[in-house]
Parts: C-alpha cells; structure tokens; sequence
C-alpha cells in the first residue's frame, strides 16, 4: 500500500470507528436489546470508575497547584548556580487582535518576577490579516514596553508561503527562524533559551516564569522536556454565559487531571520547551491546524521516545469565548471545541511515523497511539452512549424483554450510577469556585451561587459542545475534508484576573 492510500486509512479510522460504534448500537438496541442493556450498564459502570479515577488526580493536581501558586519561586531560581545564563524567548502570534489585547498581555510579562533583561520578546502578526494595523499596535507596543527587554522583535508573516496553511503554527514557525537568526548572531546557547508561546490573550502569572526557569534549570534532561502550565479560560468568566463556563472550567479540570500523568499528557494551548529541541525539529509544523499538540509528537519521534511533558502547576489565564452576543458566544464555544478535536490529524502522523521508527520502544509507540485513538474515540461518543443511546434500549425492548426482572430493574442500577457520578459535577463545581477572579462591582454577589448550580447544565453541554464537535472533525477527516485554522476572537477585558492566585 502505498503512501497516500495509508495516509487516508488512517484519516477514515477514527471517524468509522465512532459511526461504527453509535450506529452499531443504535440497531442492535432494536435486535438484541437485552444484550445492549449489559453493555450500557457494564459501560456505566467503567465510567464510574474512570469519574472517580478523574476526581481523585483532579485533587492531588489541584493540591500541587495551590502548593506552586503561593510560592515565591524568583527567590528559588535565586539559588540555583548560573541561572543568570538562561533566557527566556516569548512567541506571541497575532491575527485581528486589538491593541488592547495586546497591551494586557504585555503588562502582565512586564510585572513578572523574572528579570526582563533576560526575556526576548517575539510579537508577529500575519500579513493576511490588516498588516498596517498590526504594524502601527506593534509599533506603540514597543515604544511603551520594548526597553523593558532583552530584545524586541517584530515579525509580519507572508501570505501564501509555500508548504504551509494559514494557521498559527505557520505564523510562529516563520517568527522562530527569524529569531534564530537572531540568536546565532548573539551567539547563545540554545540550551540556555527557554521558549514559551501563547496565545496574544494569555495573562500570565507573576511567578509563571520563575517557575519555569526552576523547573528547566534543574531537570537534567531539560532540552527532551516540554513545559505544560495550567490553562486557566477565566479573564473575563464574569461576563460570560453559564454554558461557556461549565465547557472553560470542564477544559481546565481536564489539564489538571492530565498533568497528574506526566506520562500521557501532550502540550495544548500555551506551553514552553527547549530553543535547542524546537530547532532540532524544524520549529512548529506550519501545514496544521493542531500544531501545540503536534510539536510534542514531533520532539517525541524525533528523539525516538525520549521526550515527555514536565507539569507546571501554575496558571496562565486566557479569555472564554465569550462576546457581545450570546448565540454568537455559543457558535464561537463549538468552533473552538472542534478546532481542538481536529487534533484527529495527529492519527495518520502517529501511526505512519512510528511503523518505520524502530528505536522507539514499542510499548510507547503502542501507549501513544492507543491514547490518540482512544482519547478521540471517548471525546466523541462517552456523552452520547451515556446520556442517549444507553436509554433506547429501554425504550424499544419487547415485552418478553421488558418482563425481565434484570431489565425492570436497569432503570434504577442506571440511576445509582448516576447518583454516584455527580461526585465529579460536585467536585468541580466546588473547585471553579476558588478559580474565579476577584468579581467586578457590577456582578452581584448570587452570581457566585448561580456558577456552582450551573453544572447541571454539565450532560447537555459535554454533549452539543464536546461530543457533537468530535464527531463533527473526525468526520470531516474520515470524508478527507481539511479543517482550516478557525481564530477564536479575542476582546480586551474591563478587568484582570487574580496574576496572584
């Protein structure tokens, strides 16, 4: 089989084995009832433990993340012989955002407690997008903020480059060659760079940098690490509807959780690594849509399984989807969920990169694969089999079925199931509580009490924003559709989150 053919195997997998699976229940729930109602409840029953499962690393993460926020981490690298030598080198994309986002994100690094002397700063916007209006916020930026750095620099990407789609990676690819060439003329050591990119409306906190800089310093095994902080969507939570924060939060417990298995985990969204593995690798993949999950791979690959993801318990705080407009607020929550699930196109890349990599040790090699396809398979159809699906055969069974004392009584098994699982809505109703930041004179105080009744709405929006965008990219993968990079729109705040948590 050839390339191409092997390629599009890998594409159709995931999506068939979803359609497979939903359709496949579906009828058999019509010719063999009594047989899906087994499955449903010993399929309960596992996702009663992985809730459970779930609920006990969220709290030893959220433990550990209490632990780093209170810390002056500053006074620690402090201690650690030569960390004058390191730098930090921040990337901050640009496409349509404002001024204002902009500033705000700049205020925040500048009120760091690592010395600006020793950050390089990267802001590189996108001809495609207004390039005269990039280039004149750039401009104001820097007259306000550019002393404060090392180094300045200021990146337009072309359009229409070769090899490359519109997208964030191919933007900050672009940038981190320039800054190479930077780098080779200061003649640093690229082992001595600590490279972050975020997002242009991550709020960082104050000690984010320190901590990062101990943390790489004192790993030996610094440059085959990726540095993976805790992505808090709560700058402007306030002002946002009930549904987009039970998704926002529901993304913040689902990377506290993972960060207790440093093992499985892969970088999303804002993270940080070494400058000599990014060079090692090529920089950012710049042809697609996942690219802050597929530089992991890359690094993973590229030095055969001799890679992973150090937890940084500590936040980095970033916008919801949330605008003026609520039915737009709602569009924007499901294109950003199907954005992160056309993480689908890492499945190809996996699969066709390690049948040929026989360094790497199978047992990682079948561990990375069996979480993709796995992690995938889960995201579009638990909330489904759980909340739709395990009811039909209830509903369609014939009476012969229905007389069955075991069937009588799988209503209620189902319900205590249930029962039991609000444990994990209860946990993380509690806990987006001590997440939220100081709340504005214009909230009134019955809002605190409104965010935590607010995850009843938890089996309607796992399903229309969590389960439906799934199922959504991974069957425009399995028809061969591309996904183009989608931008999350992103709005100045009137006020900024806790930086001191």
């Amino acid at each position: 089989m050839d390339l191409e053919k092997k390629q599009r195997l890998f594409e159709i997998l995931p999506g068939a084995l979803v359609w497979i699976s939903l359709l496949g229940l579906f009828f058999l729930s019509f010719v063999l009832p009594l047989w899906v109602i087994i499955f449903v409840i010993v399929y309960d029953l596992f996702w009663l433990f992985r809730i459970t499962y779930f609920c006990f690393y969220l709290i030893v993460s959220w433990s550990k993340y209490k632990e780093v926020v209170k810390k002056n981490w500053m006074a620690e690298v402090k201690k650690l012989s030569g960390y004058q030598e390191y730098y930090h080198l921040i990337f901050l994309p640009v496409y349509k955002e404002g001024y204002d986002v902009i500033h705000e994100t700049f205020s925040a690094i500048v009120k760091s407690t690592y010395p600006k002397e020793k950050m390089m700063v990267v802001l590189t916007g996108e001809e495609r997008g207004d390039k005269e209006v990039f280039l004149s916020n750039a401009e104001k930026i820097k007259k306000e903020f550019g002393d404060n750095f090392f180094k300045f620099l200021v990146v337009v990407h072309p359009k229409d480059l070769p090899g490359e789609i519109p997208s964030k990676g191919s933007n900050i690819t672009y940038a981190g060659w320039k800054a190479k060439d930077l780098i080779d003329d200061l003649k640093i050591d690229y082992e001595k760079i600590i490279v972050s990119c975020f997002d242009i409306d991550t709020i960082v906190n104050q000690e984010y940098f320190s901590y990062l800089a101990y943390k790489y310093i004192t790993n030996p095994n610094r440059t085959r690490r990726s540095f993976q902080p805790v992505a808090l969507y709560a700058n402007n939570i306030w002002t946002s509807s009930a549904m987009v924060r039970v998704v926002s939060f529901s993304t913040t417990f689902w990377l506290m959780n993972e960060l207790a298995h440093p093992e499985r985990v892969v970088t999303f969204s804002s993270h940080s690594m070494s400058f000599k593995a990014l060079v090692d690798v090529g920089f950012w993949d710049k042809n697609v849509v996942s690219e802050d999950s597929r530089i992991f791979l890359q690094c993973l690959i590229k030095y055969h399984g001799d890679y992973q993801v150090e937890p940084l318990h500590m936040p980095v705080y970033m916008n919801t989807v949330m605008t003026s407009k609520y039915w737009a607020s709602l569009k924007n929550l499901y294109k950003q969920q199907r954005r992160w699930a056309w993480g689908v196109e890492n499945t190809p890349y996996l699969f066709l990169n390690f049948a040929n990599d026989k360094l790497t040790p199978w047992k990682i090699r079948f561990k990375q694969v069996f979480n993709q396809l796995e992690g995938m398979f889960s995201w579009a159809t638990a909330p489904i089999l759980i909340f739709v699906l395990g009811r039909l055969p209830l509903w369609v069974a014939g009476d012969n079925v229905k007389k069955l004392l075991f069937v009588q009584n799988s209503p209620y098994i189902l319900e205590d199931i249930m029962r039991i699982s609000m444990l994990g809505i209860f946990i993380s109703a509690l806990l987006s509580l001590f997440l939220l930041p100081p709340k504005p004179k214009s909230v009134s105080k019955l809002a605190y009490l409104w965010v935590a009744l607010q995850w009843i709405l938890t089996p309607v929006t796992i399903i229309i924003f969590s389960a439906f965008p799934a199922i959504d990219a991974q069957t425009h993968a399995m028809f061969g559709k591309k996904m183009g990079f989608w931008v999350t729109p992103k709005e100045a705040q009137k006020s900024q989150p806790a930086i001191k948590a």
